[in-house]
């Protein structure tokens, strides 16, 4: 398997009033917490819906405004074009998301993490599928995962989903 790490950062961050990827728990920001779990099991990793130093940076497909599912369309095109087996995708705001998290979603298809569906393992070549999918209107993950028959997995350790300056803590 041949991963590339996708960091879904275009959120407005309404509900967190500031910008997520900057905002730090534990001494760093979520951004980097992100890409290093993305590093450890990813060949290289993208960030999506934002500039930001560092990064290859995607704009979502086919239009900004999509939300998850428009960041994973860019990726998933650019994994196809550039040669990657998987797209592994996770937002910025799951600090604790696990190094071997490719490892546990690996398998036949695509799959989901069962509360987080914006953490998942997909197949590049879901790609053109994908493009069918929001050119028919479709806009959910959900339902994007269930039209590919995306399997749910559920981790042992829940993932954090840090949407409000308290969900930081005593670190913020």
């Amino acid at each position: 398997m041949k991963p590339l790490g996708a960091i879904l950062a275009g959120g407005e961050a309404r509900r967190f009033g500031r910008d997520k990827a900057l905002a730090v728990w534990c001494g760093k920001p979520l951004s980097d917490w992100v890409a290093e779990a993305m590093a450890a099991q990813c060949q290289r990793t993208v960030l999506l819906g934002r500039e930001h130093q560092g990064f290859v940076c995607l704009a979502a497909v086919p239009q900004v405004g999509l939300g998850p599912i428009g960041g994973l369309n860019a990726a998933l095109r650019y994994a196809a074009a550039n040669h990657f087996t998987h797209v592994l995708s996770a937002g910025v705001d799951a600090p604790n998301l696990p190094h071997d998290v490719a490892h546990t979603l690996a398998g036949r298809g695509a799959a989901i993490i069962e509360n987080q569906p914006v953490v998942g393992l997909w197949p590049s070549d879901l790609s053109a599928e994908l493009d069918t999918f929001l050119a028919d209107g479709g806009r959910a993950l959900f339902a994007f995962a269930d039209r590919v028959e995306a399997r749910r997995v559920t981790l042992t350790t829940p993932l954090l989903n840090i949407n409000h300056p308290a969900d930081l803590g005593e670190q913020s």
